[in-house]
């Protein structure tokens, strides 16, 4: 199985899961409940900063894992698929990551 053929199927498993009891699945408790999800997201995004300077790769690669697994629940509670990342990643390819941050909307803090 392909690496993206991988991610349809566990993002198809994840989705799956909001028809699921949360009482017996931790998918459908975070689907249920995205602020909770979005929060799980952000710490396995700073385990897995965390572990990319201060653990061995194993390490990193299971927080790597975490993080995207936790960001597949994430988009699947908001409506959104793997597919239109990837769009997103290949609109934005060839153009210089500076040059895409520059031309993003500033904030007003």
């Amino acid at each position: 199985m392909s690496e993206m053929a991988f991610i349809d199927t566990l993002f198809a498993e994840i989705e799956a899961r909001k028809a699921a009891d949360p009482a017996t699945s931790y998918s459908a408790q975070l689907l249920a409940d995205l602020p909770r999800a979005a929060k799980k997201l952000g710490e396995e995004g700073v385990e897995a900063a965390l572990a990319a300077i201060g653990e061995d790769d194993a390490a990193l690669l299971g927080e790597a894992a975490d993080v995207m697994y936790h960001l597949l629940v994430v988009l699947a509670a908001r409506g959104l698929t793997p597919a239109q990342m990837i769009d997103e990643l290949q609109r934005r390819q060839g153009t210089s990551g500076l040059a895409e941050k520059a031309a993003r909307p500033q904030s007003a803090s």
